[in-house]
């Protein structure tokens, strides 16, 4: 089975699980995300193994009928560890296409828990390795140690997760390619190696005018070039990964809550994030929503209206009636769409397809 080439960080959530499903074969084949169980704060191991989103997770595994993907719980509190373990070593057991992740930061009980169900299940195992800032030359043997845990014949993937590049963290690309010469030269033989960035901002209540199109550098995009660039031997089948159309700190957002009474729709261009502000509710909902999605299929980076599900979907959005709302959709609707086109789009412009 080849690897992937894009490695999209993903949290275990109806609206990124249809954005996978909505993906063409072509593109999904090359799409391995890596999936997040939420931040359960104080959540008993009881309370866990009912916890609805056990529902959307029996799902995630559902749709990866043919190609592969890792599964993490990274906010797992030291109660919750031993019972998260067992729920995602069962599902690793019914389906070996969902391969467990670890790293040096995890307590002892998580990384045996993983490594175990690596090698019993035969799946391999992701180690992740979270790189905020600048590089901590500290963490290589704390890998090092961690590798030396697992049978030689288990697969070993090397998932490098560099949170939010966003424009203010120039040096992204040079602290990577630090990391990664010290970890790659851990293992010969990684079978995926990733770097994985989050680019898209974090919306505010302040933050751009309502129906407007906004553009944000892809700061992650050029920091993978950058680290393309320095042309090392042993990162000849380097992977690209990212956070799709959520902030990086999305991923820890607890379920539930609500959310603000606005949305946005998205779009990804070749330099840029495209935003657009709309407003979730009032009598004008309905004639701001087509306006906004109009306006991006108006733009002329916008791909036609079969490049992908979300390209359809912002199309009959914007011709849609203005006396009508059905197909404005929701937020799990703007979220799809998005990642879809994003998604698409990614793999499509990567060395390789």
């Amino acid at each position: 089975m080849s690897e992937p080439l894009y490695v999209p960080v993903l949290p275990v959530r109806q609206h990124a699980r249809m954005a996978y499903e909505r993906l063409r074969p072509d593109i999904q084949a090359a799409v391995a995300p890596l999936w997040n169980l939420p931040a359960y704060p104080g959540t008993t191991s009881a309370q866990l193994k009912r916890a609805h989103w056990r529902k959307e997770l029996h799902r995630v595994r559902g749709v990866h009928r043919r190609w592969p993907c890792w599964i993490d719980a990274p906010f797992a509190e030291a109660a919750q560890v031993s019972a998260l373990a067992a729920i995602l070593a069962e599902y690793s057991a019914l389906n070996r296409l969902l391969r467990p992740v670890t790293g040096p930061e995890r307590s002892e009980a998580q990384q045996t828990a993983a490594v175990e169900t690596a090698r019993r299940c035969g799946c391999g195992l992701g180690v992740r390795v979270r790189m905020p800032g600048e590089w901590d030359g500290g963490v290589t043997g704390a890998v090092g140690a961690l590798l030396a845990r697992v049978d030689r014949e288990v697969p070993v993937d090397l998932l490098l997760d560099l949170g939010a590049v966003l424009p203010g963290r120039p040096d992204a690309g040079k602290e990577a390619l630090r990391a990664l010469d010290a970890l790659v030269a851990l293992a010969d033989d990684w079978r995926t190696v990733a770097v994985l960035g989050g680019a898209f901002p974090h919306v505010t209540d302040d933050m751009m005018r309502f129906g407007e199109p906004h553009d944000e550098p892809r700061a992650d995009w050029d920091m993978w070039h950058e680290v393309r660039a320095g042309h090392r031997e042993r990162l000849s089948r380097l992977r690209y990964g990212d956070y799709g159309v959520q902030p990086a700190a999305a991923l820890a957002a607890e379920p539930g809550g609500g959310g603000p009474p606005w949305g946005v729709l998205r779009y990804t261009a070749e330099r840029s994030f495209v935003l657009c502000k709309v407003w979730n509710g009032g009598p004008d909902r309905t004639t701001d929503i087509r306006a906004a999605a109009r306006r991006i299929r108006d733009l002329p980076d916008f791909r036609n209206a079969v490049a992908s599900a979300g390209e359809t979907w912002l199309r009959d959005c914007a011709d849609g009636p203005a006396t009508d709302s059905e197909g404005t959709g929701t937020h799990t609707q703007w979220l799809w769409a998005g990642n879809v086109q994003h998604m698409t789009y990614v793999v499509r412009s990567l060395p390789g397809t």
